[in-house]
């Protein structure tokens, strides 16, 4: 079941909507209208790298290299 991201011209409110099937009608949750357009999706980028493992405070582990770029270790 795909979920598409549409824009309503009535109160150009920008939503995500669950469509069971291809001939199903969708309509804004907010107001009710049925005048939506789906907008273009943009698919995810692909991983770059393998994943790192993540310590107890949300960031990646170090690599006990100099930061490079800021932020965690990209290896």
């Amino acid at each position: 079941m795909p979920l598409y991201e549409y824009e309503c011209d009535h109160c150009h409110e920008t939503k995500e909507i669950l469509v069971r099937t291809p001939d199903e009608k969708a309509a804004c949750p907010d107001c009710g209208s049925e005048k939506i357009q789906r907008l273009l999706s943009v698919p995810a980028a692909p991983s770059m790298g393998r994943s790192l493992p993540v310590s107890g405070g949300g960031m990646p582990e170090s690599c006990a290299q100099p930061r490079c770029c800021g932020g965690g270790c990209q290896i």
